[in-house]
């Protein structure tokens, strides 16, 4: 008999949050899979600096790759690794959604550069606008021409892979999202920051804040609702059951919309 079941979503968890926040609120995958909402699709968290096997692209539905407080320019050898793979699952087009670190690492993986942003941190709530590509984007489409989003992040997408549609930016980081083949997306803004975790952020990170010439009060009371990033989440989920059943029916090719 076929199998029918659902292929599992994946979250690619490649950091963790302060221990403080995380006591209160959780951690990164936990705000990842609350994101994606009510999905058939099993998901299942994999971290593969821990020493999880990565599986082969068609054996998920799609991926979710997390942020880190780690760097991707610092080429660690479970970040270079998770990058490999990212590639394969773009050629195969398996949906990925990569968040920060997660964006970062996808446009590296491809050919692209991340390194330090020469304006240095981006921290708050930020306006994000997308570009004239994005109305008919399968994950961007339909949102506002403009909409805030939360951010955190000292590095950046600095050169997208050659081939990337550029999707969304703003004064400070012009690389806000892109995407790359069919079904890859990298967002460098959090839409599984809720205005709590930021203000958690904003708070954890005062003294480097105030290091760096910027007003910790100041960037707390900007905080803001961000339920428009906070969507893509679920456009994901809805993109990668997509997939699954194209896939399991012989609806979808690597090559397929």
């Amino acid at each position: 008999m076929e199998d029918i079941c659902p292929r599992p979503l994946a979250i690619i968890k490649l950091g963790e949050t302060f221990d403080a926040l995380r006591e209160e609120r959780g951690d990164f995958e936990h705000w990842v899979a609350a994101g994606l909402g009510a999905t058939r699709l099993p998901v299942v968290v994999l971290d593969p600096r821990r020493g999880d096997t990565l599986p082969p692209p068609h054996q998920i539905s799609g991926a979710v790759v997390t942020g880190s407080h780690a760097m991707v320019s610092h080429r660690e050898p479970w970040s270079e690794a998770t990058g490999a793979w990212l590639a394969q699952l773009v050629v195969h087009g398996t949906p990925v959604l990569g968040i920060c670190f997660g964006h970062q690492l996808l446009a590296h993986a491809m050919g692209g550069e991340a390194g330090n942003h020469p304006g240095g941190l981006e921290i708050g709530t930020v306006e994000v606008a997308l570009t004239d590509a994005a109305q008919d984007d399968p994950l961007l489409h339909g949102l506002p021409a403009r909409f805030d989003a939360q951010a955190v992040h000292w590095q950046s997408a600095l050169r997208l892979p050659e081939g990337a549609v550029l999707l969304a930016g703003n004064a400070f980081e012009p690389h806000q999202a892109f995407r790359i083949g069919l079904r890859a997306w990298g967002v460098q803004f959090h839409p599984e920051f809720d205005a709590e975790v930021m203000r958690g952020y904003v708070d954890r990170m005062a003294s480097d804040l105030r290091a760096a010439g910027l007003d910790p009060q100041a960037l707390r009371e900007r905080i803001a609702s961000t339920a428009t990033s906070a969507q893509l989440l679920g456009r994901f989920a809805h993109i990668a059951e997509e997939h699954d059943a194209g896939a399991r029916t012989g609806g979808l090719s690597p090559r397929s919309p």
